[in-house]
């Protein structure tokens, strides 16, 4: 740990550093648009809106289902792109067994096909039937299959929740970041950086431990050609993931200190109560692990200057 001053500055004693930080870790960074992003759920059920009007025509039909499904598939084909959304799923191409003891595999792609047959509409027909979509045509009382897609869209929004907050914890740095450069001429940063966005930026190479590497952000000073990375992560869940995610860092940073260049991992959330051993591990071997409380009161200042 190499910020003492600022430990000293929060009044703080340099031994409890550590407290200070797992102490401030937050519960959350959850935003209003957490719990269901309403935009992305109406674009996603404008994709489907003609098909699933036009699939409107078989709520119902009960008893002329085979023979209304035949003529609808040879009529409207498309409308194949719209059932797996009807069964929550985005999946474009399904894999399924038929049979158990023989293991007969099934595969249905959900592209407008460009023959209709009478084999093509059985094999859309055989999906619909043994997925119980048939049921949710004529025995749920579906009244309305836009409707219907917007609530699915909604549960399916509400799975992406452990995405948004992985994003809202970069958006967070980003504008204290953004506020640093801002404030220090000579400061520039860039997110997503790779090996070679890092040189096309501020011609500075670096080596990379494997080739899938990407930094949450990069900070280079102009002045010193002083280049800093910042890894960014929240958790709100313990697991035993953290304990391994704590020793990576480790390596990570005596890879970067190796070449001259700074680690700063920022990390957050509740979860880290379960692993605060292998956290403190993590504390004491590398130069800079602090949380969201020491970036709101001016920590970057004080390692970057």
């Amino acid at each position: 740990m190499k910020y003492e001053n600022f430990i000293i500055k929060q009044n703080i004693r340099v031994e409890n550093a550590f407290e200070y930080l797992h102490r401030n870790f937050i519960p959350t960074i959850a935003g209003f648009d957490y719990l269901v992003d309403w935009q992305t759920v109406l674009l996603n059920k404008q994709k489907f809106e003609i098909s699933l009007n036009i699939l409107n025509f078989l709520l119902g039909k009960k008893e002329t289902f085979k023979e209304d499904f035949e003529k609808l598939l040879r009529e409207y084909p498309v409308v194949v792109e719209a059932f797996p959304i009807l069964l929550a799923t985005r999946d474009s191409e399904i894999h399924l067994i038929d049979n158990l003891k023989d293991l007969n595999l099934k595969r249905f792609i959900f592209k407008k096909p460009n023959l209709v047959n009478i084999d093509i509409i059985n094999h859309y027909y055989s999906f619909v039937e043994k997925t119980g979509l048939k049921a949710l045509f004529c025995d749920y009382d579906i009244k309305n299959l836009v409707d219907y897609v917007f609530g699915v869209e909604v549960g399916l929004n509400s799975n992406a929740r452990k995405n948004r907050t992985g994003n809202s914890m970069e958006k967070i740095v980003e504008i204290f970041l953004s506020n640093f450069c801002s404030n220090n001429s000579n400061f520039k940063f860039i997110e997503q950086a790779t090996q070679g966005r890092i040189h096309d930026a501020f011609g500075y190479q670096i080596e990379i431990d494997k080739n899938s590497r990407r930094f949450d952000f990069a900070l280079y000073d102009t002045a010193n050609h002083k280049l800093f990375v910042f890894e960014v992560n929240f958790y709100s869940g313990g697991g035993s993931k953290l304990k391994a995610t704590a020793g990576e860092y480790k390596e990570l940073n005596n890879w970067m200190k190796n070449q001259g260049i700074d680690l700063i991992w920022i990390t957050d959330g509740a979860g880290w109560k379960t692993a605060l051993r292998p956290l403190e591990e993590t504390f004491n071997h590398n130069d800079y692990v602090i949380n969201l409380e020491m970036l709101k009161n001016g920590i970057l200042k004080e390692i970057c200057i």
